[in-house]
């Protein structure tokens, strides 16, 4: 079994990274797909954690001469071979496919989709891109996972929130085949992953979207709330739960 964790582990970690690498110890990740990975000495400090949990195999698009910037890193116990793809989403440094070298080898894009507002134009060129993308994927096994930002309307918030081209989005990536593993697994069970910090709203923003090669794989999905035991609030950690996805093989 393969365990995936996808997190959005919130402006580069901070003093946080301890609390981080604990967490990412104990759900046993084979593979670490973060948003909001800086190239910040934190974020650093927290990919040498992973190496030395045996992630050794890392990608990042962290740049050193911009380093408060959000970005991803891909972190892994087998090597990773970076693919560059015919179309890709902007801005660049939110997406990040990799092929994932196991026995069994899978394409994963980590994935940060840039939001303004949660109805914000930015939003909606980036799940054109990635639209096209999928429709014309030719790479085998496959998912897409991390924070998209993005939801069903009635089905992934606590308040009214998503329009109607988020909400069309996700279930365009059914329609051509790739599923929100979440959903596969646990129809419409409610789950939230973001919290708003004034109203105190739930959102579900994070998931995992598997191609028709790849879901037969999936044995199980969840969500987990970092826990840091010095500091009980929900967000100790981050402001994000992660998804945990195991896959066979």
């Amino acid at each position: 079994m393969t365990r995936l964790v996808a997190w959005n582990i919130r402006a580069g970690g901070g003093v946080r990274i301890g609390s981080i690498a604990a967490n990412l110890a104990e759900w046993g990740a084979d593979v670490a797909a973060l948003c909001e990975f800086r190239a910040t000495p934190p974020s650093r400090a927290l990919a040498e954690a992973l190496a030395d949990q045996g992630l050794l195999h890392q990608v990042t698009t962290a740049d050193p001469r911009r380093p408060a910037l959000n970005r991803l890193l891909v972190a892994s116990r087998w090597p990773l071979e970076r693919l560059r793809l015919a179309s890709t989403p902007e801005p660049r440094a939110n997406w990040l496919p990799v092929r994932v070298e196991l026995p069994a080898p899978f394409v994963l894009a980590s994935v940060h989709i840039p939001i303004t507002s949660f109805n914000g134009q930015d939003r909606f060129a980036f799940h054109a891109s990635v639209l096209r993308i999928v429709r014309r994927w030719r790479r085998g096994p496959a998912l897409i996972a991390g924070d998209t930002n993005t939801g069903r309307i009635g089905v992934d918030e606590e308040a009214s929130t998503f329009g109607k081209e988020a909400d069309a989005w996700m279930t365009d990536m059914e329609r051509v085949g790739w599923r929100d593993a979440f959903r596969a697994l646990h129809g419409d069970a409610r789950a939230y992953t973001w919290y708003s910090p004034n109203a105190g709203n739930g959102f579900r923003l994070d998931q995992a979207f598997v191609n028709r090669a790849l879901m037969p794989r999936v044995a199980a999905v969840r969500y987990e709330w970092g826990r840091n035991p010095a500091d009980s609030r929900r967000d100790a950690v981050s402001d994000h739960a992660a998804l945990l996805l195991d896959l066979r093989g």
